[in-house]
C-alpha cells in the first residue's frame, strides 16, 4: 500500500511538474518565431528581476510549510494552526516585497510597462499554498485544477500573441496563469481545515526556521536566474539571453521528469525520519539514486545527440547558439538529479539545513565568480559552463556530508549499468546520424534507435526497472 501510494503520488506530481514546463515548451516554437530572440531575451530578463522579489517575499515558506504539514498530517487542530501561522507570515513578507518592487521598478526605469504587468506574478506567489497539499500528500488536487488553467493559458497565447509588439500580452498571460492556478487551490482548503476556531496564533516562532531555509532556497533560485540576469546586464542586446533562455527550458523540462519523484518523497521521508526508522530512510534514498540514474543518463546523452538538428526545427532562425548551449548544460540533468536526492530528499527532511545551505552557497559563489570571468568573452556559452561547474561543486560538497551515513558505493553502483547503456546508445545514434541528412528524419530516427538500444542494453544487463515492467506486461498477457 505504501509503495502504491508513492507511485501514485509520483505520477500525479510528474504530470503537474512536466505540465508547467512542457506547456510553455509546446508554445516555444510559436513564441520564439513571433517575438524573436530580442523580445524573448527581454522576457527572460524581466522575469529574472521579478523572481528576486518573489523569492524574498516567499522566503523559505514552501519547503518549511511542506515539512511542517507533513509532521502534523494526522493532527487536525495542529495542522490547521500551523497553516494559518505560516500563511499569515507569508502574506506579511510578500506585502513588504511588493512594496519595495513598486518603488524600485514600477514607478521608473527601463521596461516599466512589463514590470507593471508582472506585479500579478508576485500576487500569485503570495497566494501559493501548493506546499500544504504536498505536505498532505494530496498531489491529485494540485494537478487537476492546474491542468485546466494551464491549458486555457496556452490557448490564450495562440489567440492573443500575434506579433513582436505583443510581449506585454504574453507576460500578462504568463502571470495570470500562475495567479489563477494558485488561487484555485484555496477552494479545497475547507475540507482540511475543519474544527474549532484557532486561537493564540504564534507567527513569530516560524521566523527563524523559515529564514534558515530561505538561505538555501535563495541560492537554488539564483542558480536559475543569476546567470540570466548577468547575461542580460553584461551583454548588449537581449538576443544572446534569448538563446540561453530557450536552451535552458529544454534542459529544465528533462530535469523536471527526473526530479518529480523528489517532491513526492520529501513528505514521506520526513514522516519516516520522525518515526526514527533509519533503515527505511536509507532504503528510500538508495532507490531514489537508482531512479535518477535510470532516467538522467539516457536523457543527458540523448539530448546531445539530437541538439544540432532539434534546435532549428524547434526554435527557428536566430537561435543557432542554443544547440551548443544545450550540449554544455546537458550534464545538469544528472547533477541536479543527484543534488535533488541528497539535498531535497535527505538533508532537508532530516533537518540538516546547515549542511545543505553550505553546499548550495559553495556552488553559488563559484557560479557568480565564473560568470564574471566567462560571460564577457564568451557570453551565453560562458554562463553555461559556469552553471554546470557550479552544480558539480554542489554535488561534491553534499556527497562529503553524507558519506558516513549513506553507502555511496551501494547508491552509485546502479549508475554504472545506466551509464554503460547510455554510452552505447550515444555511439550508435551518432553513427546513424551520419547517414541521415534530413533534420526531422534524423531526430526521429535517433530517438527511436536510442530508446530501443537503451532498453535492450538494460535487458541484457538485467536491470530491475525493466524487469518489473516486463513482468507486469507478461502477467497481463497471461490473464488475457
Amino acid at each position: 500500500m505504501e509503495n502504491k501510494s508513492i507511485k501514485k503520488n509520483y505520477l500525479y506530481n510528474l504530470i503537474y511538474q512536466v505540465l508547467i514546463l512542457v506547456l510553455p515548451i509546446l508554445t516555444t516554437p510559436y513564441i520564439s518565431r513571433v517575438l524573436g530572440p530580442e523580445n524573448v531575451g527581454i522576457y527572460s530578463y524581466t522575469i529574472s528581476i521579478v523572481t528576486y522579489f518573489s523569492l524574498f517575499g516567499s522566503l523559505g515558506v514552501s519547503l518549511y510549510g511542506q515539512r511542517e504539514i507533513a509532521y502534523a498530517r494526522e493532527n487536525n487542530s495542529k495542522r490547521k494552526k500551523i497553516f494559518f501561522e505560516i500563511i499569515i507570515f507569508r502574506f506579511i513578507t510578500m506585502l513588504i516585497s511588493i512594496a519595495i518592487y513598486f518603488f524600485t521598478f514600477i514607478r521608473n526605469g527601463e521596461y516599466q510597462e512589463y514590470y507593471q504587468i508582472l506585479i500579478i506574478y508576485l500576487l500569485a506567489a503570495a497566494f501559493d499554498i501548493s506546499w500544504f497539499f504536498q505536505g498532505m500528500e494530496e498531489f491529485k488536487k494540485t494537478v487537476t485544477r492546474n491542468v485546466i488553467v494551464r491549458l486555457v493559458s496556452v490557448c490564450c497565447i495562440f489567440i492573443f500573441v500575434k506579433e513582436k509588439e505583443d510581449l506585454s500580452k504574453y507576460l500578462l498571460i504568463y502571470s495570470l496563469a500562475d495567479f489563477l492556478g494558485n488561487l484555485s487551490l484555496w477552494l479545497y482548503l475547507p475540507k482540511y481545515l475543519k474544527g474549532k476556531t484557532i486561537k493564540n496564533l504564534n507567527i513569530a516562532k516560524h521566523m527563524i526556521p523559515i529564514v534558515l531555509l530561505f538561505i538555501p532556497q535563495i541560492a537554488i533560485k539564483l542558480y536559475n536566474i543569476v546567470d540570466k540576469t548577468m547575461i542580460g546586464y553584461m551583454i548588449e542586446g537581449k538576443a544572446e539571453l534569448g538563446n540561453y533562455e530557450e536552451a535552458y527550458k529544454v534542459i529544465n523540462v528533462l530535469f523536471t521528469v527526473v526530479a518529480s519523484l523528489g517532491v513526492v518523497m520529501v513528505p514521506r521521508i520526513a514522516s519516516v525520519f520522525a518515526s526514527g526508522n533509519k533503515k527505511k530512510l536509507n532504503e528510500y534514498i538508495i532507490k531514489s539514486f537508482a531512479f535518477v540514474f535510470f532516467l538522467a543518463f539516457p536523457m543527458m546523452f540523448g539530448i546531445i545527440t539530437i541538439s544540432k538538428e532539434f534546435v532549428p526545427i524547434f526554435l527557428g532562425q536566430g537561435y543557432e547558439k542554443a544547440a551548443t548551449i544545450i550540449n554544455i548544460l546537458a550534464p545538469m540533468i544528472l547533477l541536479c538529479g543527484i543534488t535533488n536526492v541528497i539535498g531535497t530528499q535527505y538533508l532537508l527532511p532530516t533537518k540538516r539545513q546547515k549542511q545543505y545551505t553550505i553546499s548550495i552557497l559553495a556552488g553559488l559563489i563559484v557560479n557568480i565568480i565564473l560568470n564574471l570571468i566567462l560571460i564577457p568573452p564568451y557570453g551565453a556559452y560562458g554562463a553555461s559552463i559556469a552553471t554546470t561547474i557550479s552544480q558539480f561543486i554542489v554535488v561534491v560538497v553534499q556527497i562529503y556530508y553524507i558519506k558516513d551515513e549513506i553507502n555511496i558505493n551501494k547508491a552509485f553502483f546502479p549508475g554504472r549499468r545506466y551509464l554503460t547503456s547510455s554510452i552505447v546508445m550515444f555511439g550508435l545514434c551518432l553513427l546513424v546520424g551520419n547517414f541521415i541528412k534530413n533534420e526531422i528524419a534524423s531526430v526521429i530516427v535517433k530517438i527511436i534507435i536510442g530508446g530501443i538500444t537503451y532498453l535492450l542494453m538494460l535487458i541484457l544487463l538485467r536491470d530491475r526497472y525493466v524487469k518489473e515492467v516486463k513482468d507486469i506486461i507478461l502477467k497481463k498477457l497471461k490473464k488475457e
